[in-house]
């Protein structure tokens, strides 16, 4: 049969498919959460705990269907101009913004988009997301930098009631993908302005445009998302409603309340797979966890501001020597940690980058495979004798400099038993292959509310498991957190790396790459030269990419809007709650039709 034919057949599957899931009925998601929401104010919030709401109460210009294919949301199309600098989007008539109690408040216009562009830029409301906005618009980096009060000169306009039109500072070849992100939420400015510092203070201080509106909101009781039933595409909104309740022990007690249908998803943690696989009824309702594009690592922080008990101003000697940080990044064994979440095949999610291998490829070329990174990513960083090799060197280096052993304070969030298990793991893991007389690796437990703030934004760990999502389709993603002046790892503060203008030697590469925005090949050739020196330099040590394992699950798969950044796989538009939970087989049947219906959509989309 020829390829034409089989796309063909694969296109009428895919409309069948798609038919099949606008009648399905779906029962309420129920589920349930240890780490409560901090605000509702998407304008300033970088956390994805809370990204997962507002996914699913406020709408992007643009979305992604379930095959990963762009379509329109709230803009109904769009246009570029022929330099890439000019994007005009026309919005769909019509869509109103909600309360709390589902009564419409005002039309969606063009002019949402600008009040919150500016609100974002405005350095005074310490936006976590700016970055996406200012880096990248006409002037908006003057404008927050205050070099300019004058928001009419920055690139993002009104340019009547239903056309919104964004000037960029130079061409960026992957800014659709960046509309899916948080950064480009519109916001009602009237409602704005009458809440003042009380916005998204609660559900009743926001307003919702999407497919679901938050209406209630107890913290560390409850939170209930509605279906909109005015939503302007309810027919792909099928779970009547989103229930999270607050338990502080979630993690351990989700997979008993699964068993007994009080929540509809549970992680099977690898501390209890094995009985789970023994069991053929329990068997039955689990399948592997698909695997996400988050990224996580290791890293080192060079701003340390722990308590006295750990011995801050040591670590910052110990930890700007290169010997100390490659002695450790050797020294760690990543398939003994992966074991506490990935007990039956920890190699599937360990990454020797930082960025996923097939997150992003240009030519045909995966980016992993560019320039230093393809050796890099051929090689497991883990070995006994360079770990060995580099304390002793250290320890020349060190000697009468720095006190031995050195503390190592390492946070983990305590709402995980995963997290829990492996912290110890690592600790007894390093300690024994580097010496207690080399380092003194200290677990230190944080509640899960609030957990990032009182740890890594704060500068608050020594070493620590870090995380990053990507917000786009582009490698640049995944370096940006190393900049100067975001909350990861502060290498700006490194007398080693630190430039006379502030920023460190890292800084020089990113600004070198994120300038290269025509001629895509030699801009992976400069990200993948950025990303290697956080590798070579030893400030950061790839660790594994999310998502895997297995889950008890009631949620049909593979019908959630699909890409691997922004607010996509966040939503629970498209998705159903069946009556019971999917075994490995009916899993697999299902992603292998997927990945046939995808090839078709992505083919017709070409």
């Amino acid at each position: 049969m020829k390829r034409k034919q089989v796309l063909a057949l694969a296109v009428i599957a895919l409309l069948a498919v798609s038919q099949a899931w606008s009648q399905r009925k779906s029962a309420d998601y129920k589920d349930m959460y240890s780490g409560e929401i901090t605000t509702l104010n998407y304008l300033i919030s970088g956390s994805q705990n809370e990204h997962y709401m507002f996914a699913n109460m406020i709408d992007n210009l643009v979305e992604y269907d379930q095959y990963g294919v762009l379509k329109p949301a709230l803009a109904e199309s769009w246009s570029s101009s022929a330099d890439g600098l000019v994007w005009t989007f026309k919005l769909r008539k019509g869509v109103q913004w909600f309360d709390w109690q589902a009564k419409p408040y005002a039309e969606v216009v063009a002019q949402d988009f600008v009040d919150a562009a500016k609100y974002i830029m405005t350095k005074e409301n310490a936006s976590a997301v700016s970055d996406m906005l200012v880096d990248y618009i006409e002037n908006g980096d003057d404008f927050y930098e205050g070099k300019t009060s004058d928001f009419s000169r920055v690139g993002v306009k009104a340019l009547d009631k239903y056309t919104l039109q964004y000037t960029l500072a130079q061409p960026v070849p992957y800014f659709l993908s960046m509309l899916t992100y948080v950064t480009y939420l519109p916001v009602n400015g009237k409602f704005l302005a009458e809440k003042g510092k009380t916005f998204g203070r609660d559900h009743k201080n926001v307003l919702n445009n999407g497919a679901y509106i938050m209406t209630n909101w107890e913290p560390n009781v409850e939170r209930v998302l509605t279906k909109n039933k005015k939503y302007y595409d309810q027919k792909n909104v099928h779970i009547p409603r989103l229930i999270f309740r607050y338990n502080k022990e979630a993690a351990t007690l989700s997979p008993e309340l699964f068993l007994r249908g009080d929540i509809s998803y549970a992680e099977i943690p690898a501390t209890i797979i094995d009985s789970w696989m023994k069991e053929p009824a329990k068997k039955a309702q689990i399948h592997p966890a698909r695997l996400s594009t988050y990224s996580y690592f290791y890293g080192f922080n060079f701003k340390p501001t722990f308590a006295a008990e750990y011995e801050p101003e040591n670590w910052k000697i110990v930890v700007n020597n290169k010997n100390f940080r490659k002695a450790i990044f050797h020294a760690l064994d990543r398939k003994a940690a992966m074991l506490t979440s990935e007990p039956y095949a920890p190699e599937r999610r360990i990454m020797n980058t930082i960025t996923p291998s097939g997150f992003a490829n240009t030519g045909g070329k995966d980016f992993v495979d560019y320039g230093e990174l393809k050796a890099i990513n051929a090689v497991d960083s883990f070995n006994r004798t360079k770990a060995l090799e580099y304390k002793a060197a250290a320890m020349k280096d060190l000697a009468g400099k720095a006190k031995f052993p050195v503390k190592i304070m390492m946070p983990y969030n305590s709402g995980g038993t995963e997290w829990t298990n492996r912290v110890q793991v690592v600790e007894q893991q390093l300690e024994n292959l580097l010496g207690k007389d080399f380092i003194d690796v200290i677990p230190v437990s944080f509640p899960p509310t609030g957990f990032l703030n009182a740890t890594r934004r704060a500068g608050n760990y020594a070493l620590q498991e870090l995380n990053w999502g990507p917000d786009y389709g582009d490698p640049e993603t995944f370096t940006d957190p190393f900049v100067a002046d975001y909350n990861y790892i502060f290498l700006e503060y490194s007398p080693v790396y630190r430039q006379p203008d502030g920023k460190s030697a890292y800084d020089r590469l990113f600004e070198e790459a994120r300038k290269e925005v025509t001629n895509m090949t030699k801009r992976f050739e400069l990200f993948a030269k950025t990303e290697a020196w956080l590798i070579n330099e030893a400030v950061v040590i790839p660790y594994a990419c999310g998502g895997g394992g297995f889950e008890a699950s009631k949620l049909e798969p593979f019908t959630y809007p699909y890409a691997p950044f922004g607010l996509s796989e966040l939503k629970y538009k498209g998705q159903v709650v069946m009556d019971k939970a999917l075994d490995t087989a009916a899993y697999e049947k299902l992603e292998a039709e997927w990945k046939k219906a995808r090839e078709a959509a992505l083919q017709k989309a070409k």
